[in-house]
């Protein structure tokens, strides 16, 4: 797993809007995951291409069509990395609040 690309395919909009319907459960579709968005179906197959290779989503082939589910362990990973930078971060003013009132 590439953190750098989880992380840029988390960063745009409509990628993190099909991460939340996702997150839902079911394996959804194109058409299923189109609904209610402007954008096109090819629009969508092209973030989830980006989302897919960033392994955040799955997919399957299922007769005609394509279906997504969410992949949770390369977030996960992103939160306890995130979790440890917080945790650096709440040392170092730990250490600069003691600093600052001895």
């Amino acid at each position: 797993m590439d953190p750098a690309a989880v992380f840029a395919a988390l960063g745009d909009p409509t990628r993190l809007s099909l991460v939340g319907k996702l997150s839902a459960g079911p394996r959804l579709s194109i058409s299923r995951l189109t609904e209610g968005s402007a954008l096109t179906r090819q629009a969508i197959t092209k973030h989830l291409r980006v989302l897919e290779s960033a392994g955040v989503v799955r997919c399957e082939r299922s007769g005609r069509e394509s279906l997504y589910w969410l992949e949770p362990a390369p977030i996960a990973q992103m939160r306890a990395w995130l979790d440890d930078v917080s945790r650096q971060w709440d040392d170092a003013l730990a250490r600069l609040k003691a600093f600052v009132e001895a």
